[in-house]
């Protein structure tokens, strides 16, 4: 995937977002640094298509149709909000935060915890799903041709 330069607005995709959220992860260290490594790769496992953002001034964002999640490191916790996650199924009670709103949800890790990678990996898969196809892909199903009523009146072009 062809790289981009860092916008004004803090914002890249491709080769650039993924050099920056590697840097992210190094500048963490310790166990921070070790389960956001572990969850994107687990993310980029679930879909290799994934494309690897970075907005927002810093936040990395992984994004297929859509964003799927985004992933944050705070003293105390690695946080993964999945942006349709009210909508996403998981039968595995993956997220354990932001269960109160009707768009998002999250997965909060603390340090010594392990998510199961199988589970997550479903859950991705599944956040992916609810973003749908593509927006071309999207319009073209919306776009039906018109019929002609009968008699009806057609100009000449």
């Amino acid at each position: 995937m062809a790289s981009k330069p860092t916008t004004g607005s803090g914002q890249a995709t491709g080769e650039h977002a993924s050099r920056l959220i590697d840097q992210r992860i190094r500048d963490l260290l310790g166990w921070r640094g070790e389960t956001l490594a572990r969850m994107r790769a687990l993310l980029l496992e679930a879909d290799p298509e994934m494309t690897e953002e970075w907005k927002w001034m810093g936040t990395p964002v992984w994004s297929r149709h859509g964003i799927v999640c985004t992933g944050e490191a705070y003293k105390n916790v690695v946080k993964l909000t999945f942006a349709k996650g009210a909508r996403t199924p998981d039968p595995s009670r993956l997220f354990n935060s932001s269960l109160e709103g009707n768009t998002r949800r999250a997965i909060d890790i603390h340090e010594g915890e392990k998510v199961d990678a199988s589970a997550f990996k479903a859950l991705v898969k599944a956040a992916v799903a609810q973003n749908g196809p593509p927006r071309e892909a999207k319009m073209k199903m919306k776009t039906k041709p018109m019929k002609a009523k009968p008699g009806a009146h057609r100009p000449n072009r």
